[in-house]
This record gives structure tokens, sequence and C-alpha cells, in this order.
């Protein structure tokens, strides 16, 4: 089953020139989807109108079949979201944070309890659970950033730039837990500028420039159709040398 569906999306900020136009592609329940293309080519405005944090006017996002604009509650249970910016508050313990992030998507006490105690377990956290994030390393920020994201159990998770300005290992932990919960069923959907982590993680690749996709299918397909080693080359060739920002 289709885990998003983009049929005909057209996009523009307003009194800008349309950013996407006519945008057709789908991702199938379970991939590890990358999409990666240029500063400006739009990536993370088509990630914000997939997981509804822009509105779209024209064309459709379906996630597991429910229009996203139509179905903004329900698709917000299905989905996680690790953004690049930290998306908690400094202040307040991984615990509290974790607390307050499970009201926000609903889930009962015991529930947020629970999956607070297993999820900071899996990601190093555990002897750290009550101390200010404020105080942590970057990986460590990173990684209770991950875990906020994952804690409804998302049948679909968003991550751009989920191990930027990382340790190597918390980057290896990272993608490790990431090919597990995919192994359980989630889809994901990552967007970085780590050519060499993309690799490893995504089996499925999409190149995005100008607002469309230049080319998708899988990492291997690609490389041999492009006569490319690896992911750097592809995009280089399929996107241009020159400075993009």
């Amino acid at each position: 089953m289709n885990a998003v569906k983009v049929e005909q999306l057209s996009f523009n900020y307003k009194n800008q020139p349309s950013l996407i136009s006519n945008l057709s592609f789908t991702i199938e329940g379970g991939e590890r989807f990358g999409i990666f293309g240029p500063n400006g080519a739009g990536k993370t405005t088509l990630m914000s109108l997939i997981t509804g944090l822009l509105p779209y006017k024209q064309g459709s996002i379906k996630v597991f079949g429910r229009e996203v604009v139509l179905n903004k509650k329900e698709v917000n249970k299905m989905i996680g979201l690790v953004p690049q910016d930290f998306s908690f508050y400094e202040d307040l313990s991984p615990a509290e944070n974790m607390a307050f992030f499970g009201a926000w998507y609903g889930l009962d006490a015991a529930t947020t309890k629970q999956r607070t105690r297993d999820l900071l377990k899996v990601m190093g956290l555990d002897d750290v659970a009550d101390t200010p994030v404020k105080s942590f390393s970057g990986g460590m920020k990173r990684r209770v950033n991950l875990a906020i994201g994952v804690m409804n159990h998302p049948r679909v998770l968003f991550l751009d730039e989920p191990t930027v300005g990382v340790d190597v290992q918390s980057r290896n932990a990272i993608i490790s837990f990431l090919k597990d919960i995919n192994k359980t069923g989630t889809t994901l959907i990552y967007t970085s500028h780590q050519l060499g982590e993309a690799e490893d993680l995504c089996n499925t690749v999409a190149l995005f420039d100008e607002g469309a996709i230049i080319v998708k299918d899988t990492l291997d397909n690609l490389l041999k159709d492009h006569k490319q080693q690896g992911l750097e080359g592809l995009f280089l060739e399929l996107t241009g040398r020159a400075y993009r920002d």
C-alpha cells in the first residue's frame, strides 16, 4: 500500500513564483525513502506539505489513503517528524519533554511513561532522564529529538537532517535505530546532505530539483544506470556542480 501518494501538487509562497509544479510520485509502505537535492530545490517545503505544516490548494497528498488537508488530526496520529531544528524545551529534562509531547500526541499517561522509559533506554539516555537537556552534547540532543519524534509509534517517520552535527557513535546509533523500526513496519522518509549516510540508510532515492523529481528508483538501479559508484557522484551528475546557495 502507498504510504504517501502525491498527485499533481503545485505550491508557491505568497508573491513568489511556483516552487512546486504538477508534482506526482508515490512512496510505498515500508520503504526507506531518501529525498535529495541542492539547497533551494524545495525539499523542506515538500516535507512540510506532506506533513501538513504547510497548506496546499492545488493537487493531492494522501498518507495511507487519507487526504492531508482534510484529515489533519488522523494523519498526525500516523506520522512522526524529526526536524533539523531541535523540537524540545531545553530547560526541561528528557522525561519532562516526553511527558509534554506524549500529551500533545494524545497518549495516555501510562503509555507515555512506558514509552519514555523504553525510548530513553534505547537511546542511551536513561541515566540522564531527569537532567535538563540544555546541559547535553549535540549527539545527546539529537537522540532526544528522535525519541520525541517516534513516541506515537508512527507509521511514517519524516527525518530532516536527523544526525547533523553529531559524533560518529551517535550517528551510528541513530541509523541503527532507524533501521530497526523500519524492520517493524515504519516507513522512513529522509533528507540530508550526509550522502554517505544516505547510501547506508535509503533503499529508494528521489533527486529533487527546481520543484520536480529528476529521477526516482532504487539506489542500486540509479548507480548502475548512471555508471556511478556512489550517491555523491550521481547527485553531481544530475544536479550539476555549480554553487547553489
